[in-house]
C-alpha cells in the first residue's frame, strides 16, 4: 500500500515525454468494398414545412411513431429545438470526415468478417439523450449528432466532467464500434473479477483491430492526464490486485471500484481522484494484448477462447 502511494506521488510529480502510442494492427482494406450512405434526418426534417411534412415522413417512416402531425409541426416550431439544430450544423454543416471513418470501420469489419454488411446511417437530434447517443440494429444506425458538440459546449454545463470529456467528435466512431461489437458480442456471465477484467479486455481488442489508426487515449476515452496516470502506474495497480487478493473475488463492489463508468477508480485512497475509472478495463485490456503477442491465433479464436486461458497463457507482466 505504501510502495502503490508512493509511485503515485512520484510518477505524478514527474513531466513525460513518452509519447503515446497505439497498438498497431494495421491491415491493408484497400480492395474490401463497403457502401457508406449516410442519411441526414436532422436537415431533412428541421428544414421541413408543414406542408411537406408527409413527404419526410414517408422517408423516415421508423422515425415517426403513430401521433398527430400537429406534435411534429410543433416540434419544428420550437425555440429550443431549433436552437439546438442551429447550434449542431455549427459542428456538423458536413460530415466527410465522419464518412471517411465509417468507411474505414466498415472495411476493417468486413476484413475481419466477411459476411459484414455496411448499415444505412442515420444523423438525427435526440435532445442529449446520452444514454441512446448510438442506436445500432443490423441494418440501421442511428447517430445523435447533439450528444457531440464539444466538451465545453454550453448545452452540457450539468453534465459531470468525467462524462462530457467524450462529448466530442472524434469519440463518435468509437462510440459506434462499441455499439456494434456489444450487438455481436455475446454476453457471459463471468464471476470473478479477473474474468470480468479480461471479457472486457477482449472487447477493447477488438477496437484496436477494427479502429487501428485511433489512439489509445481516445479508445479509453480518458483524458491525456488520466491515461498518462494509467500507463505509469500500471505495475503498481496490478500489485495492489493481487496483494489485497481482488482477482478471483466474486464480490460485485469490485465492479463499482473498478470496472464500471466512474469519475475515478476507488483505492480507498487519498490519490482516488487522480485516476481515470474503469481501471479494471484497462488492465484487462493489456492482459488480452499480451496474450495476443504470445499466442498465434486469429481474432475469432480469440473471442472463443475463454478468460481463464487468455490469462494463464498471457504471461502478462505490467510495465515498470
Amino acid at each position: 500500500m505504501r510502495k502503490f502511494l508512493t509511485l503515485c506521488v512520484l510518477v505524478l510529480g514527474l513531466n513525460s515525454c513518452k509519447k503515446e502510442v497505439a497498438f498497431n494492427l494495421e491491415v491493408d482494406v484497400s480492395n474490401i468494398k463497403v457502401n457508406t450512405v449516410i442519411d441526414r434526418f436532422d436537415i431533412d426534417f428541421y428544414n421541413t414545412k408543414p406542408e411537406n411534412l408527409e413527404k419526410t415522413k414517408k422517408k423516415y417512416l421508423f422515425l415517426f411513431p403513430s401521433q398527430p402531425d400537429s406534435v411534429w409541426v410543433n416540434k419544428l416550431k420550437n425555440k429550443d429545438e431549433i436552437e439546438l439544430y442551429e447550434e449542431t450544423q455549427k459542428v456538423y454543416n458536413t460530415l466527410d470526415d465522419l464518412r471517411g471513418e465509417l468507411t474505414s470501420f466498415f472495411k476493417h469489419l468486413k476484413y475481419y468478417n466477411p459476411k459484414f454488411k455496411s448499415p444505412r446511417v442515420i444523423t438525427m437530434l435526440t435532445n442529449i439523450d446520452y444514454d441512446n447517443r448510438i442506436v445500432y440494429a443490423d441494418s440501421l444506425l442511428l447517430i445523435s449528432l447533439d450528444a457531440y458538440l464539444g466538451k465545453e459546449h454550453r448545452f452540457y454545463n450539468d453534465y459531470p466532467a468525467y462524462i462530457k470529456q467524450n462529448n466530442e467528435k472524434e469519440h463518435i466512431i468509437v462510440d459506434v464500434a462499441e455499439s456494434i461489437i456489444n450487438a455481436h458480442f455475446f454476453p457471459v456471465k463471468q464471476r470473478s473479477f479477473i474474468d470480468k477484467m479480461i471479457y472486457k479486455g477482449k472487447k477493447m481488442y477488438l477496437l484496436d483491430a477494427y479502429l487501428p489508426k485511433v489512439s489509445d487515449k481516445i479508445k479509453i476515452g480518458y483524458t491525456k492526464i488520466k491515461f498518462d496516470w494509467v500507463e505509469k502506474n500500471e505495475e503498481s495497480i496490478w500489485k495492489y490486485f493481487i496483494e489485497k487478493n481482488m482477482l478471483y473475488s466474486t464480490s460485485k463492489e469490485l465492479d463499482k471500484r473498478f470496472l464500471d463508468v466512474a469519475p475515478f477508480s476507488k483505492f480507498y485512497m487519498e490519490q482516488d481522484n487522480q485516476s481515470p475509472g474503469g481501471l479494471g478495463e484497462w488492465v484487462g485490456w493489456q492482459i488480452v494484448r499480451s496474450y495476443m503477442q504470445k499466442n498465434d491465433v486469429s481474432l475469432q479464436q480469440l473471442l472463443q477462447t475463454s478468460e481463464e486461458e487468455i490469462f494463464k497463457n498471457s504471461k502478462y507482466k505490467p510495465k515498470r
